[in-house]
């Protein structure tokens, strides 16, 4: 008898979960089978990534468009077991009101959760205003509630990328975030031990995510022991991917030689992993 996969809602409930205590790494497929390979290693929750999806498509991040973004969505949710995080940027609208509208069609592809960042996507002014922002994540929460409220929000502050390295900053409006109904907060940026005890113990007893997009001496348990309880990557295993790709390509074309294939993985090995999946009911 096939095995029954888990559903929406249980997907939501382990998300809430994981979010509960520990510490857990989630990482971020930019396509189907990044999706399945990465749980077929055993993690427990993914996390698309705007970037990631953005390069699949040859495009720059930040030019996908909401129905764009919503289908891939559904896709890496139907691809998997596990719970999925929407990397939703800022709400793909122009105001609160849109945020609210696209959060609705976004809990409707099944995504356990969902991130809305304080970035405008404009050079002049990159960081929204705080009411701005703050009026975005309480339509994301009301939208979220009238759902029936088994959605995760994430609040991401955006300082720190956007050339405003005032800690304190990024911690008030992580605060204000939390308060507008925020369920974990998240701020790219963040370098030092310090900083991070510091913005954990800020926005206790919510949980904190993350961002370890380079190499790092840091290992999971470093990090848990600050308090963590989410770490992403987002959008670095697509950059390791990519890396290994154009070397390869780059060696074939300038030089006719062959050796950046070596280490390629297993042609077999791929379609005995995607065969499996593909045997599953709905995937």
């Amino acid at each position: 008898m096939p095995r029954q996969r888990p559903s929406i809602a249980d997907k939501r409930r382990t998300f809430h979960h994981l979010h509960a205590a520990g510490c857990f790494v989630i990482p971020n497929p930019w396509d189907l089978g990044s999706a399945r390979y990465l749980q077929s290693l055993g993690f427990r929750a993914l996390a698309t990534t705007s970037s990631g999806f953005a390069w699949s498509r040859a495009r720059p991040d930040g030019t996908t468009s909401r129905d764009e973004a919503l289908a891939h969505m559904r896709e890496i949710v139907d691809a998997t077991d596990l719970p999925v995080n929407a990397d939703f940027e800022s709400g793909y609208a122009a105001d609160a009101a849109g945020v609210g509208e696209s959060v609705r069609l976004a809990i409707e592809t099944g995504v356990a959760g969902l991130s809305i960042e304080d970035s405008s996507g404009d050079p002049a002014r990159p960081l929204r205003s705080l009411d701005d922002a703050v009026a975005r994540v309480r339509a994301a929460r009301a939208a979220i509630d009238r759902s029936g409220g088994d959605v995760l929000l994430v609040a991401r502050a955006e300082c720190l990328w956007l050339g405003r390295p005032d800690l304190d900053e990024t911690i008030a409006r992580l605060r204000a975030y939390a308060n507008a109904g925020a369920d974990c907060l998240y701020a790219p940026g963040l370098k030092t031990r310090e900083q991070i005890a510091a913005v954990v113990a800020a926005v206790a007893p919510r949980p904190i995510n993350l961002l370890v997009g380079t190499a790092s001496e840091w290992t999971v348990r470093d990090i848990a022991a600050l308090g963590v309880r989410r770490v992403s990557v987002g959008g670095a295993l697509a950059r390791a991917a990519w890396a290994g790709w154009m070397s390869a390509a780059r060696m074939l074309a300038d030089e006719g030689r062959f050796d950046g294939l070596a280490g390629a993985a297993s042609g077999s090995a791929l379609d005995a992993l995607f065969g499996a999946a593909a045997d599953r009911p709905g995937a």
